[in-house]
C-alpha cells in the first residue's frame, strides 16, 4: 500500500479508536475503521487517488474491495495529479473504470504514450473528457470522438500537426452536439470549433510561437484550410487567454470576427487576457458591451484596455451582477470601476466574488503626475469592501498604496483596515508598499534639505511621480510596525492563498524572449517597499490556513528570520514561491532560508528565484526535509549550483517529478546533467521532467517551448494565480 494512503487509513484509526471506545460489564470493545458505516467510508476513501483506490485499497478485504468499485466513487475520475500512473498501471485502470466512469480528466498527463490514449475509446459513458497536455494525433482524437458518441464536453491540444480532415463523420457527428469545448493552440488553427454547432461554453488558450511578424500568413492559412468559420450561435461563455506575441492576438481576432456581425444573444461570461501594454483594438467591443448591458445576466467581464472607453464599460455594467470581474492592466477603467461598483452602477455588488484590480492605478514613467493620483485610496477601498463584502479573491498587484503614519491619523484609515473587512477573503494579492505602516516623514525632510545654492545645477532634478528605491536608503527612513498587517489578518483569518509582490518586480525568466540581465526596473521600484521586513514575515505565521505563499521583491527583508517563523507557524504550507528577497547584490537570507525549508515538512511545490544564490550540498540537504516535495523551480542569474548534491536530493525525494533549475555553468555540464537524472530516475518516476539550462543562453526560448504547458504555467513562469480566469482547471 502506498505511503498517502496509509497514512490516510492510520490517521483515521487513531481518531476513531479512542473515541469509540465503549465498555461494559463484561469487556471492553473498541470499533475501528472496518466497523464504520459505508456512507462514512465512502466519505473517507473520496481523498484517496483513484490509483491506490482500486490498486492497493480495494485489496486489504472484501468490504473494502466493494466500496472501491462503488459508483459514487468512479463516476468522476481525476488523474491529472496522479504522477506514479504509467501506461501499463493506467491501462488496467481504464478496464475497471470502462463502466463507471461518465467524467475523466487526465488533465496534464503529458507522460503518457499515444497508444494509451486510444484505451479511452473503451469508457463509453463518458460525457466530460479532459486530456489537455497529453499525446493526442488527429487520428486519435477520431476514434475516441467516434466511440464517446454521449460525450457533451471536450478539452484537448491542437497540436501543429492536427488536421480536422482526418475526423471521420462520426467524430464530426459527436463535435456536433458538444456543449462545452476547451482547445488550447499551439499552431495558428480553429481546432474543432467550426464543427461545434451547439457550443455554450469555450475556453481558449493561446501559445503559438511568434513566427511571422504580421497576421498575414495566419489569416490565409485559415481563410484557405478551413471551409467554416464559428458561428457560436448558442455561446454563453467564452474565456480566452494568451500568451505573448502578435500570432495569437491575429489569430484571437479571428476567432471574434462573428461578433463583429452580431452578438450572441445568450453570451453571459467573456473573458479575454491578453499581456502586453499594447493590445489590438478590437472594433465590435462596444457592441458587445451593449448587449452585455441589455440582458442583465452577465456573470464575469475581461477585456483588454484598448477594447473599451469608460462609457462603454459603465454600460456593459448597467443592471448586472457579475461574480468574476477583472480589470488588469487598465488604469484607463480606474475612475469607472469605482463609480460603477460605489454609485450603484451594478444591480447587485453583493453577487461579486472574485475582482482582480491589478494594475489599474499604474502609470507608464512617461507620464507626469502626483504620487497620489497613481495611490489607492483606503477610504475609496472600505467603500469598496462594505459594497462587495463577499468578495473571496482580491488581486492588487502593480498597484500603489503609501501610508503616511502621522499622529493625527487614525490607524483606521490604513489600507489593510479597509480590507479587513472582507471576511470571506480566501485568496489575496497585494503590493509590497501597501503593507508599509509609513515613512518618517521628519527624517526625510531633514535628509532631503535643500542644498547649498553653490551645488545647484550640479544635482540631476528629481522625477516626477513615484518614489525612486535607492538600495543605500538609511533603514530608519521606515517604521518597522505591523499595525497594518495585523488589522488585516485578524480580519480575513480565512486566507489560504497570500501573495504579497513589490512594485515594479519583473522575473529573470521570461516566456519566450531571451533572459535579460536586469531582472528589475529601478524606475518602477517603490521605496515605501522597503518598508516591508522581516517582521511583517512573521507576522503572516497568523494565518493558520495558509496554503500558498508569494514573496517578491522586497528588498526590506535583510536576514529572513521572519520565514523561519512563519513556517513554524504555518505548516500545512504546501506552495512557497520566493523571488528577490533581500539585496539583489548579495543574498543575506541563507542561512534562514535553509531553516525555513527544514520546517517545510508538508511543502508540495518550491519556486525559488534569487540572484547569486549558492545551491550547495547544504541546500540541498535542507531541501530534502520537504519530504512531500513533487515540483522544484530555481532561477538564479550568476548563481551556482552542486550536481552531486543535486542528484543526492533527487535519489531522497522520491516524490519530486519535476526539477528545472536555471542558473550559470556551461552547456554542456547542464545538459550532461540533465541526461543523468532523466537515465536514472525516469524509470521510476513516469512523469518526471528535468530541465537544467544556462539561465542567460540564446537558446533558453526554444528549451522552454518544450517544457510541458501545464508545468510552465503552474511554477516555471512567475505569475499570480490571484482572481485569475479558469483555464487550467478541468471543464
Amino acid at each position: 500500500m502506498s505511503g498517502p494512503v496509509r497514512g490516510i487509513l492510520e490517521d483515521m484509526d487513531r481518531q476513531i479508536m479512542p473515541a469509540v471506545c465503549e465498555e461494559d460489564t463484561m469487556s471492553s470493545t473498541c470499533v475501528g475503521m472496518s466497523d464504520l458505516s459505508d456512507e462514512i467510508l465512502l466519505c473517507i476513501l473520496r481523498h484517496v487517488p483513484v490509483c491506490d483506490l482500486l490498486m492497493n485499497v480495494a485489496n486489504v478485504c472484501q468490504k473494502l474491495h466493494t466500496l472501491c468499485h462503488d459508483k459514487a466513487l468512479l463516476t468522476n475520475v481525476s488523474l491529472s495529479e496522479d504522477y506514479k500512473a504509467d501506461d501499463l498501471l493506467l491501462r488496467h485502470i481504464i478496464k475497471q473504470l470502462a463502466n463507471h466512469v461518465q467524467s475523466l480528466c487526465l488533465n496534464g498527463c503529458y507522460w503518457l504514450s499515444g497508444s494509451t490514449m486510444d484505451h479511452l475509446a473503451r469508457c463509453r459513458r463518458v460525457t466530460h473528457l479532459d486530456v489537455t497536455g497529453c499525446r493526442l494525433t488527429s487520428t486519435c482524437l477520431s476514434r475516441l470522438l467516434s466511440s464517446l458518441s454521449s460525450l457533451q464536453s471536450l478539452a484537448f491540444d491542437v497540436t501543429p500537426r492536427f488536421h480536422s480532415g482526418h475526423l471521420s463523420s462520426e467524430a464530426v457527428d459527436t463535435l456536433s452536439r458538444l456543449s462545452e469545448l476547451r482547445q488550447t493552440l499551439l499552431t495558428p488553427s480553429y481546432g474543432v470549433v467550426p464543427c461545434c454547432s451547439q457550443l455554450r461554453k469555450l475556453m481558449l488558450q493561446f501559445d503559438i510561437s511568434n513566427v511571422t511578424r504580421d497576421g498575414v500568413g495566419v489569416c490565409c492559412q485559415l481563410m484557405v484550410g478551413q471551409s467554416s468559420v464559428p458561428h457560436y450561435q448558442q455561446l454563453e461563455e467564452f474565456t480566452a487567454r494568451l500568451a505573448p506575441g502578435e500570432v495569437n492576438q491575429t489569430l484571437l481576432l479571428l476567432y471574434l470576427a462573428v461578433f463583429s456581425v452580431h452578438v450572441p444573444k445568450r453570451l453571459r461570461v467573456f473573458l479575454v487576457s491578453i499581456p502586453g501594454p499594447n493590445p489590438a483594438h478590437w472594433p465590435a467591443a462596444p457592441s458587445l458591451a451593449q448587449s452585455l448591458g441589455q440582458r442583465g445576466d452577465l456573470v464575469a467581464l475581461q477585456l483588454p484596455r484598448t477594447w473599451l472607453d469608460p462609457q462603454s464599460l459603465k454600460r456593459a455594467l448597467e443592471g448586472n451582477s457579475p461574480k468574476h470581474l477583472s480589470f488588469s492592466r487598465c488604469p484607463v477603467f480606474w475612475p469607472q470601476v469605482f463609480q460603477s461598483l460605489l454609485e450603484g452602477g451594478v444591480k447587485d455588488a453583493t453577487q461579486l466574488t472574485s475582482l482582480n484590480l491589478s494594475g489599474i492605478n499604474h502609470v507608464l514613467h512617461s507620464e507626469c503626475r502626483s504620487v497620489e493620483d497613481q495611490q489607492l485610496a483606503a477610504e475609496t477601498m472600505s467603500q469598496l469592501a462594505d459594497c462587495c463584502c463577499n468578495v473571496k479573491h482580491l488581486n492588487l498587484m502593480h498597484t500603489h498604496y503609501h501610508h503616511e503614519n502621522s499622529p493625527g491619523l487614525d490607524v483606521g484609515t490604513h489600507l489593510c483596515a479597509s480590507l479587513a473587512k472582507l471576511r470571506h477573503l480566501r485568496s489575496l494579492t497585494l503590493p509590497a508598499c501597501a503593507l508599509s505602516d509609513g515613512v518618517n516623514v521628519h527624517h526625510i525632510s531633514t535628509h532631503n534639505s535643500p542644498p547649498s545654492p553653490l551645488f545647484q545645477g550640479l544635482k540631476k532634478a528629481p522625477r516626477v511621480g513615484l518614489q525612486i528605491y535607492k538600495p543605500d536608503s538609511e533603514s530608519s527612513l521606515f517604521r518597522d510596525s505591523t499595525t497594518g498587517l495585523a488589522l488585516l489578518l485578524a480580519g480575513c483569518p480565512f486566507l489560504e492563498t497570500f501573495e504579497l509582490i513589490g512594485p515594479g518586480f519583473a522575473s529573470a525568466l521570461p516566456r519566450l524572449e531571451p533572459c535579460t540581465r536586469a531582472s528589475v526596473d529601478p524606475r518602477g521600484m517603490c521605496a515605501w517597499a522597503r518598508g516591508v521586513a522581516d517582521a511583517h514575515l512573521a507576522a503572516l505565521g497568523d494565518l493558520p490556513r495558509l496554503r500558498r505563499l508569494t514573496l517578491a521583491g522586497l528588498p526590506g527583508v535583510l536576514r529572513g528570520t521572519g520565514l523561519v517563523r512563519l513556517s513554524r507557524q504555518c505548516r500545512d504550507l504546501r506552495v512557497l514561491s520566493l523571488a528577490n528577497l533581500g539585496s539583489l547584490k548579495t543574498m543575506n537570507y541563507n542561512t534562514a532560508l535553509l531553516d525555513t525549508l527544514k520546517e517545510c515538512t508538508q511543502l508540495q511545490e518550491l519556486r525559488l528565484e534569487q540572484p547569486y544564490l549558492n545551491a550547495n550540498a547544504s541546500f540541498f540537504e535542507a531541501l530534502s526535509c520537504c519530504s512531500r516535495l513533487q515540483r522544484v523551480c530555481i532561477i538564479s542569474r550568476s548563481g551556482t549550483f552542486d550536481p552531486s548534491a543535486l542528484e543526492t536530493f533527487m535519489e531522497h525525494c522520491r516524490c519530486v517529478i519535476m526539477c528545472h533549475v536555471f542558473m550559470s555553468g556551461t552547456l554542456v555540464a547542464c545538459r550532461t546533467l540533465q541526461k543523468t537524472l532523466m537515465d536514472r530516475f525516469s524509470s521510476e518516476r513516469p512523469a518526471l521532467s528535468v530541465v537544467i539550462y544556462p539561465l542567460q543562453h540564446e537558446d533558453l526560448p526554444s528549451v522552454m517551448r518544450e517544457i510541458p504547458l501545464t508545468l510552465l504555467d503552474r511554477i516555471t513562469l512567475f505569475q499570480s494565480h490571484v482572481a485569475q480566469p479558469p483555464h487550467l482547471s478541468p471543464l
